[in-house]
């Protein structure tokens, strides 16, 4: 409402508020909706070799203020212990775990399930119990909880359903720290959506892979909970291969937003201008069959001219001109 406010001047802003108000009763809040326009999301992109230095720069640029008193439960892609973008880098963990503390969050928790690979196992090669002693976020191992810690859902291409942990469920504030890369057995990239396998039982996971409906049941994993924010981190990115081995190249760029089809969108973008394999290039952004059920889903803005990139920086700029080019044009 304020940066509104500020484009159109205080006495359009009441003129335009006073009209939506009046409208209410006529149109209800969906009707409302379609007068005022679709969604749009903003996405934090910041230029950097500097995995710390970005994390605070993107998380500057976004309003985060809710966080404070909030018990925040962080879901890293620990799919396995390997080099990033293999998997979260400890550098961008451990600056989002900080900049969290430093908005005043009342308690952080690292939540995660590997695949295949033993969870405790690949935390353990990872450094991740020193790191959170450092850091002051605690640890649980999806692997470990019971039954009644699992929160079933029902979804369209999963016929027996599927659960995620109910801490996630429950949660006052949800984080996302995702990479950039492509997923070289069927997914075919693996970024904020794909990111919601690591929140399911890993029996359960077989079946998904098995499934010519994998994107979309990647895309209906995320209806049962919502990140308050993503960080992605493509300071490296895969763009064949993944998700813990591929064809390594410099993305120098971390992005960071609250939605998770925007920040996938931008990332795709990232991905073709680096020049990917024949699956990210030879279809548009949002012809994607996770970005199409997702946005099926309403899980996120609904086209390329609804996402606003945000820079701090000339460098940064240049980039997000770039990827606004290839969003608009698929």
């Amino acid at each position: 409402m304020v940066l509104i406010a500020r484009e159109l001047g205080r006495r359009d802003f009441i003129r335009v508020v006073t009209a939506g108000v009046a409208l209410l009763p006529v149109l209800g809040t969906k009707g409302l909706a379609q007068v005022l326009g679709p969604r749009r999301s903003r996405v934090a992109l910041v230029r950097t070799t500097d995995r710390k230095r970005g994390v605070q720069a993107a998380l500057k640029m976004l309003d985060l203020k809710t966080v404070k008193g909030k018990k925040v439960v962080i879901k890293p892609n620990f799919n396995s212990a390997d080099e990033t973008p293999g998997s979260t880098h400890n550098d961008t963990l451990s600056q989002l775990v900080a900049e969290l503390h430093n908005l005043n969050a009342r308690s952080v928790t690292l939540g995660e399930s590997s695949g295949p690979p033993q969870t405790h196992g690949v935390m353990e090669k990872k450094g991740t119990f020193d790191l959170a002693k450092d850091y002051r976020f605690d640890v649980v191992d999806y692997e470990q909880i019971e039954e009644k810690d699992w929160v079933p859902f029902a979804a369209n291409h999963w016929p027996d359903g599927y659960a995620l942990p109910r801490l996630v469920v429950d949660a006052d504030y949800n984080v996302s720290t995702c990479c950039l890369k492509t997923h070289g057995f069927g997914g075919v990239f693996t970024m904020s959506l794909k990111l919601s396998v690591g929140l399911t039982p890993k029996k359960i996971r077989r079946t998904m892979h098995a499934s010519a409906d994998m994107r979309r049941m990647i895309a209906e994993l995320n209806t049962g909970y919502k990140p308050d924010l993503i960080v992605l981190d493509g300071v490296a990115a895969f763009t064949d291969g993944g998700p813990s081995r591929g064809e390594l190249k410099a993305g120098n760029v971390i992005i960071a937003g609250d939605d998770r089809v925007a920040v996938d969108a931008v990332g795709l973008a990232m991905l073709k201008s680096l020049g990917a394999n024949q699956a990210i290039m030879g279809r548009k952004i949002f012809e994607q069959e996770q970005i199409v059920r997702a946005v099926e889903l309403k899980l996120g803005v609904e086209s390329a001219d609804a996402i606003d990139i945000i820079t701090g920086d000339l460098d940064s700029k240049a980039l997000a001109d770039s990827l606004r080019i290839v969003l608009a044009q698929g």
